[in-house]
């Protein structure tokens, strides 16, 4: 049995509303609040939320000696597609040069490291 349910997983940041938007073009949905917490419901997914934190330092990826936190997996149909549609809304590329592995590393605009997964 269960202690507990999964309510929303929080991504510090030092803007919230500008990375929600950032997930909102990737994941769809829609972000509701402003200032130092915005959350972003997702169709049919897990509700995303992001906190204002003054002095955010983004984790290092790949950094063997340095803790990257976490990481998003994001399962796409089209990897390319996929790949352009983020890097148009401001991710950059972490690890994506390898065509023949099944995901892509990327950064969105606060940091955050995240995957792109073929399904």
């Amino acid at each position: 049995m269960a202690l507990a349910k999964l309510g929303v997983v929080v991504l510090d940041c030092p803007d919230p509303a500008a990375l929600a938007g950032f997930y909102a073009g990737v994941l769809g949905g829609s972000a509701e609040g402003e200032g130092d917490w915005v959350d972003l419901n997702v169709p049919g997914g897990q509700a995303l939320a992001f906190q204002k934190a003054p002095g955010f330092v983004p984790p290092k990826w790949p950094a063997p000696d340095d803790s990257q936190q976490f990481h998003l997996d994001l399962v796409v149909p089209d990897l390319d597609a996929a790949e352009q549609g983020v890097l148009e809304l401001g991710a950059k590329p972490l690890d994506a040069t390898d065509r023949t592995r099944s995901f892509r590393v990327y950064a969105d605009p606060a940091g955050h490291p995240f995957c792109l997964c073929a399904s």
